[in-house]
């Protein structure tokens, strides 16, 4: 027989200060943590030098990441930034799962570095997998979420035609097996829809509609891509709102705050327009942009700490249709606005061609 015990910390606490949450990590020797890809990228971002002395995070044995993408530079930046405090790779286990199939879908390796899979993204936007090499132009590194567990079984399917599709294409994760649930309680529409799926072209089933998108490799190591309905489709490209969002930031690091840009479309004149809401570090005003050209897919910037947040992913997507959103951003004038870096444009393939016509 083992004994343990579990230290819980709440979530806002962490957001003002994430040295707490690895100090108690230290502090209680942890072994077992879960944590989603943001919260690794703001410990980089706000743990000093200084502190790092002060940390052993020598016991950390796993380190659970999922509920949004898992990022390689992500990764590679907290186990450099930590390396000191005897945190190793090896710790990171990125996971997929959600609450329909009992939390857990698949998962890596433990004696293993997680496994990443380099794609063309002019090809991935096409629903295609191209394997590439990390340097050239265009290439995309996914970090695999492992392999179906136990009796776990998951398979690609085409969401239109409900077809099983080859190693070669993107399409909707569907999972079967003894975790999934029977269905939503007194919802027999829902239920069916989403439980009851079967593959169209063998009529094998019932598989789990999960609404995410990914590929399988032939060996079993599933990478995610995005959600359907988060999917945004210019000129005939799939877009993924996350990709935007990062290419956003780093368009213009020193005046636009991490984790605080929600990308969505709208439709204008019976076409997908899209939208971008920025928020400006705090200290830092609108003309940090100046002298950019003025053709990037940015909106709106607002200050720092006027853009609402709902309860749930920071970007907020999900929760409300992007057309009906009630609160106000307060932007800037349109003026400043105009400033805003056209490098974002540049970032995501056929967006500045786009905003140039």
């Amino acid at each position: 027989m083992t004994s343990s015990f579990s230290v819980l910390m709440s979530p806002v606490e962490f957001l003002r200060n994430p040295l707490c949450w690895l100090r108690a990590i230290s502090d209680y020797r942890g072994e077992i943590c879960a944590t989603p890809n943001f919260a690794l990228d703001l410990c980089v971002r706000k743990v000093r030098e200084e502190a790092l002395a002060h940390l052993d995070l020598s016991s950390w044995k796993v380190a659970l990441i999922g509920a949004e993408p898992v990022r390689a530079d992500t990764l590679e930046r907290f186990a450099r930034h930590f390396a000191g405090c005897g945190f190793q790779p090896e710790v990171f286990y990125p996971c997929y799962g959600l609450a329909e199939a009992t939390l857990f879908v698949s998962g890596g390796d433990r004696a293993r570095a997680p496994i990443v899979q380099t794609v063309d993204d002019h090809a991935l936007q096409q629903g295609r997998v191209s394997a590439a090499d990390p340097g050239d132009h265009g290439a995309r590194s996914f970090v695999s979420c492992g392999r179906a567990h136990l009796d776990q079984k998951i398979v690609i399917v085409d969401p239109e035609t409900g077809i099983h599709c080859s190693g070669e294409r993107v399409g909707e994760i569907w999972v079967s097996g003894p975790s999934v649930a029977t269905g939503y309680w007194n919802d027999p529409e829902a239920t069916e829809e989403t439980f009851g799926a079967r593959l169209a072209d063998t009529g094998e089933g019932p598989f789990l509609r999960t609404g995410d998108l990914g590929f399988l490799r032939e060996d079993g190591e599933l990478f995610i891509t995005g959600r359907i309905k988060d999917l945004i489709i210019i000129r005939g490209r799939n877009h993924y709102p996350q990709d935007i969002e990062l290419s956003v930031v780093q368009s213009n690091p020193a005046a636009f705050r991490p984790g605080c840009c929600a990308v969505f479309s709208i439709d204008v004149e019976e076409e997908e327009r899209l939208v971008v809401v920025q928020e400006l570090a705090r200290s830092r005003s609108a003309d940090q942009g100046q002298g950019i050209p003025a053709h990037a897919p940015v909106r709106n910037l607002v200050q720092p700490g006027r853009r609402p947040r709902p309860r749930g992913d920071l970007s907020g997507r999900g929760r409300s249709h992007p057309g009906r959103v009630r609160h106000p951003f307060h932007p800037l004038d349109q003026q400043a606005v105009e400033t805003v870096s056209g490098r974002a444009a540049a970032r995501v393939p056929g967006l500045a061609e786009k905003r140039k016509e």
